[in-house]
C-alpha cells in the first residue's frame, strides 16, 4: 500500500530549499517524500498563490488555497505542517479530525507553551502520531555522536556542554533562540538523554537610550547573550546535573551552530559542517600533563537527516493503519514540548 503525504505551507522548508545547490539532498519535506519508497506526495496547500504555482510546477501535484479542503479531498495518511508555529495546533487538530495517521510538525512545535501542551496531549491520546521535525535526531552523524557519548569508555563521563549559535548580523537574539536555538536545545537533550533547564541569562549588549546606557537583553539585535543552564539526567546520578552554557550572538557575518561535549578524557564537537572527536594523550608540550589530540577524521557521507525523517513518518503511518499500538516515532511531540518549556523559561530581558 502506498502511503499518501500532503504538505501545508509551501515555503522554504517545504520545497524551495531543494533548489539550494550546496545543501545535502533531500533537504525539504517534498524532496524527502518523493525519494522515500512507499511514500507518495499527493498535494500541497498554501494561501500564497506564487508558492502554489512554484510547488505545482516542481512536483506535479494538485495545490489548494485551503488546507482543510485539501485534507478532505485528498485524504492523506500523513500531513506535513510547514507553516508558522502559531498555526501548528490548528493543523494538528485538523489532521486528527479527518483521520490522518501522522502529522509531521515543523519546529518549534508551537509558539506558546499552552498550544505545545495541547499538541503533545493530542499525540498521547492516540488519535494521531505527531512527529516534531527536530531533524538532527534523524541525522547519521548525530546518531554516531550519541553512541560515543553514551558509551563512556572512550571519552569518559560527560562533565559539561557548551553551545554556540550565531546567525547573521541584525536578527534579534530572541528570534535566533526560537528559530535556530530550538534545534540546538533539542540536540543537546538528544545527545545526552537529559532534560535542559534554564537558570540565568547574561546579555552583553548595551546601547544609548534617553541619554544613558541600557541593556538590550534578548530583544537586542547586537552583542552576545550567555544562557546558563543544566542538563538533568536522573538515570545517571554520577553526572547529574551537567552544566550547560549557550553563547547566543548577533553581529556576525557567518553561521555557527555548534555543540561541544566536554568529557573526563576528551571532547566531542558537532554542528553545521563540524564533527570532531578529541582524546587525551600524554602532552608533547609539558612534562606531567596531558593534552587533547584530534583523533577522528570526521563524519563522511550523507547524514540522511530529511530522508530518515520521512521514512520514520512512513513507518508510523503503517503501524497505525495496521492497528498497532507501537509508537516508533524518533522525534515526538513530547520532545517538542520539552524544547518549548526550555525556550519559555529563558528570560527575555528589556
Amino acid at each position: 500500500m502506498v502511503i499518501k503525504a500532503a504538505i501545508v505551507g509551501l515555503g522554504r522548508i517545504a520545497s524551495l530549499l531543494e533548489d539550494d545547490a550546496l545543501r545535502e539532498k533531500p533537504c525539504t519535506h517534498a524532496g524527502a517524500i518523493t525519494v522515500t519508497p512507499g511514500l507518495s506526495l499527493c498535494a500541497g496547500a498554501d494561501i500564497d498563490g506564487e508558492r502554489r504555482r512554484l510547488f505545482a510546477e516542481k512536483w506535479k501535484v494538485p495545490v489548494y488555497d485551503d488546507a482543510e479542503a485539501m485534507v478532505r479531498q485528498e485524504r492523506p495518511h500523513i500531513l506535513h505542517i510547514a507553516t508558522h508555529p502559531d498555526s501548528h495546533w490548528r493543523y494538528c487538530s485538523l489532521a486528527a479530525h479527518y483521520g490522518v495517521s501522522v502529522a509531521v510538525c515543523e519546529k518549534p512545535l508551537a509558539d506558546t507553551l499552552g498550544e505545545a501542551k495541547k499538541i503533545a496531549a493530542l499525540h498521547e491520546s492516540g488519535k494521531i502520531t505527531v512527529i516534531t521535525n527536530h531533524e538532527r535526531r534523524y541525522a547519521a552523524d548525530y546518531a554516531q555522536a550519541r553512541v560515543i557519548l553514551a558509551g563512556g569508555n572512550r571519552l569518559g563521563p560527560l562533565t559539561g556542554v557548551r553551545g554556540k549559535l550565531y546567525v547573521g548580523k541584525t536578527r534579534r537574539l530572541l528570534d535566533l533562540l526560537w528559530h535556530d536555538g530550538t534545534h540546538l536545545a533539542d540536540a543537546a537533550m538528544f545527545l545526552t538523554g537529559a532534560v535542559l533547564k534554564h537558570r540565568k541569562t547574561i546579555a552583553e549588549n548595551r546601547y544609548k537610550a534617553g541619554g544613558g546606557l541600557m541593556s538590550g537583553g534578548l530583544k537586542a539585535r547586537s552583542g552576545t547573550a550567555y544562557l546558563f543552564g543544566r542538563l538533568d539526567n536522573p538515570s545517571v546520578p554520577a553526572v547529574n546535573p551537567l552544566p550547560f552554557l549557550l553563547e547566543l550572538g548577533a553581529g556576525r557575518d557567518h553561521l555557527t551552530f555548534e555543540l561541544e561535549f566536554s568529557c573526563e578524557r576528551g571532547k566531542l564537537v558537532i554542528g553545521n559542517g563540524i564533527y570532531e572527536v578529541w582524546e587525551s594523550r600524554e602532552s608533547p608540550y609539558a612534562e606531567g600533563f596531558r593534552s587533547l589530540v584530534k583523533c577522528d577524521a570526521g563524519f563522511t557521507g550523507p547524514t540522511g537527516y530529511f530522508s530518515n525523517m520521512a521514512a520514520n513518518a512512513l513507518v508510523c503511518a503503517q503501524q497505525r493503519l495496521n492497528g498497532s499500538s507501537a509508537d516508533p516515532a524518533v522525534s515526538t511531540a513530547a520532545d517538542g514540548l520539552r524544547v518549548i518549556r526550555y525556550l519559555r523559561s529563558v528570560k527575555a530581558w528589556r
